[in-house]
């Protein structure tokens, strides 16, 4: 074990005279290089700062000249935080000593992570009324947001701490400060079913203002769930004849699916008819004229009368269909409630061995996802990530003699095509380019939905089809991590995790040879100058390097390291027959290594195809 990491886990374990033993001859800038030096994503006095060990904290800022802002990776409840320093660590751990000690030595009170999450808000996540009220005395700023614009009083009141949103507000936190998406501390009291604070708010004069997505408090708390909240805010003066029905019926679908009591849905949606159609002068609220029937929801209708309301208790499934169909009304397509409920209903059917009905509702959320989210949004990737798992498990339960389930290939072709419409819309975007590890889930996913759709069995038309959406998936010239194209990936055995469950195995030498019969260069290079033959050799697939070969793929093309394929096969495979070098050498390409070899000036002299055959060697 190298010095540095035993300091390190001296420092985690709080072993000062460990610590001491290890530096006692070091010189000074040895010691200062020591404390700057990054173990495990963090630096020795970042992990003391975390587990509370002011014994050494103060060892390595007096003694070692540690750098007391220097931010690293910590960990907690299983989350890595990025760039945090040592006083956000030991604010958020409830080491106040450290805290103090920090401070003393000149630490920043409102130095960030790389969230914008400052000490005095990871107080506030934890519960640590002592930090917070001595950060606050020591000029911690109360309206600093993280990067989703979040304050110290919003996180107080949605983690439900009381005492710290009282002390906040006592000393002027901003009630009615707004987040990115347009949210209040109101609204996450709402969400967390924190009663007594979200009272507090309302005496502090917080506005039941609206969200990015038009929800209020009242609505947020019904998509949640808290009955308490519900009824607190429905009967406020403030809220509208309108807006208590809304809340009632969102609250019954609430409990159809997220609380799974039938009974006590009915409970609500008996009363939001109440509501609508009351005695006495107040007049009837009716709801807005249906639109056209879904398909996926079995052209189910809003019950729009008692007698209509009553007649659903009889049948559970038609009370799921009316879940679905209130949130949808409410709620709006573009609420991401709406289309997590649509795929959570489909799930349960496919558990229980519907996997058309299931198919049928998820193809609908995903046409509401890709209407609504921007292109390659985490629900949408997830949507297509759980088409090709459940595509994957009734193909391998059909291998198996399974009766009843089948895939077909309009299903999956529906769904491929949706997904290569995704990466159309992330490459459309020229100003916001995708980001490297949305795509590459993006392309992965295709390439697993085109290893599945090569085991079935496809007649011209079909086949046609499938080739055409490949086709303009490589028109688009799409890049993964390390600048992969899909035919590099699909010589990768990496590209075989993509999610929790196995769907295709990679490399895989069917979705190779239907990339190059589609148009795929073959010669395509990765940011590291690698062809596919080089990722094929490295992943040990003679197979697949004979296929790319075949098509035109040279043998002895290098990489930046200066290596050809065939020098990255292991013993094992480089005694392949189809792979001998000899029978893919030619005379031109030979010539165009002694080029390279004795550094012959040729740029500009010849023409510039084969400038960059020569350059390819």
């Amino acid at each position: 074990m190298d010095i540095t990491t035993a300091v390190f886990n001296a420092a985690r374990d709080g072993k000062l005279k460990l610590i001491q033993k290890l530096l006692s001859n070091k010189s000074p800038e040895e010691l200062e290089a020591l404390a700057e030096e990054k173990t495990q994503g963090g630096t020795p006095l970042l992990i003391a700062a975390r587990y509370g060990h002011l014994d050494v904290v103060d060892y390595l800022i007096v003694h070692c000249k540690a750098n007391v802002e220097l931010g690293g990776s910590v960990n907690f409840d299983g989350e890595t935080i990025e760039g945090a320093p040592p006083l956000w660590a030991a604010s958020a751990a409830g080491h106040l000593p450290v805290v103090k000690a920090l401070l003393r030595h000149g630490a920043s009170v409102n130095k960030a992570t790389l969230t914008n999450s400052t000490p005095l808000r990871a107080a506030c996540f934890d519960g640590h009324l002592d930090i917070v009220r001595y950060l606050v005395e020591h000029r911690a700023d109360m309206e600093v947001a993280n990067r989703h614009g979040h304050t110290c009083l919003m996180i107080s009141c949605y983690k439900g701490h009381k005492d710290i949103a009282k002390f906040l507000l006592d000393r002027g936190a901003d009630v009615n400060r707004k987040s990115v998406k347009g949210n209040t501390a109101l609204h996450d009291c709402a969400e967390s079913g924190s009663l007594d604070i979200l009272k507090m708010l309302l005496k502090t004069g917080a506005r039941t203002e609206r969200d990015g997505y038009g929800m209020t408090p009242l609505l947020a708390a019904s998509v949640t769930g808290h009955t308490n909240i519900v009824e607190y805010l429905a009967h406020q003066p403030r809220a509208s004849r309108e807006e208590r029905i809304d809340a009632l019926e969102l609250l019954g679908a609430t409990f159809v699916d997220k609380k799974r009591d039938l009974l006590g849905a009915m409970k609500y949606w008996r009363r939001a008819m109440e509501l609508r159609q009351p005695g006495g002068k107040a007049g009837r609220v009716g709801k807005p004229p249906p639109g056209p029937p879904v398909p996926a929801y079995g052209c189910a209708r809003e019950a729009s009368s008692a007698r209509e309301l009553e007649a659903l208790i009889t049948d559970p499934d038609k009370m799921r269909m009316q879940a679905l169909l209130v949130r949808e009304r409410i709620l709006g397509p573009s609420h991401p409630d709406t289309s997590y409920y649509i795929r959570y209903r489909g799930a349960v059917y496919a558990d229980s061995g519907n996997f058309e009905r299931c198919v049928s509702l998820w193809k609908y959320a995903l046409d509401m996802q890709q209407s609504n989210l921007d292109p390659l949004s985490p629900m949408t990737a997830s949507s297509f990530l759980s088409f090709a798992e459940l595509f994957s498990f009734v193909l391998q339960d059909r291998a198996k003699g399974a009766p009843a389930a089948r895939v077909s290939f309009h299903d999956l072709m529906t769904v491929l095509g949706k997904s290569v419409r995704e990466v159309e819309r992330a490459v459309a975007q020229k100003d916001d380019p995708p980001e490297a590890p949305q795509f590459t889930k993006a392309l992965a996913i295709i390439l697993h939905l085109l290893f599945l759709l090569e085991k079935l069995e496809c007649d011209g038309e079909q086949e046609h089809r499938k080739k055409h959406a490949v086709y303009r998936l490589l028109k688009l010239n799409p890049r993964g991590r390390r600048g992969y194209t899909p035919l590099h990936m699909a010589a990768d055995k990496e590209t075989t995790s993509v999610g929790r469950y196995p769907v295709g195995r990679f490399p895989s030498r069917p979705v190779a040879a239907l990339l190059l019969e589609c148009g795929a260069d073959a010669d395509a290079r990765d940011l590291d100058n690698n062809t596919p033959l080089h990722v094929a050799a490295r992943n040990g697939c003679p197979d697949i390097m004979a296929l790319l070969v075949e098509a035109g793929a040279h043998f002895d093309a290098t990489n930046a390291d200066g290596k050809a394929p065939y020098q990255l096969l292991d013993e094992r495979h480089a005694a392949h027959p189809a792979l001998c070098p000899l029978n893919y050498v030619t005379l031109q390409c030979l010539a165009a290594r002694a080029v390279e070899k004795h550094r012959l000036p040729y740029r500009g002299l010849i023409s510039e195809e084969m400038e960059a055959f020569i350059e390819l060697h």
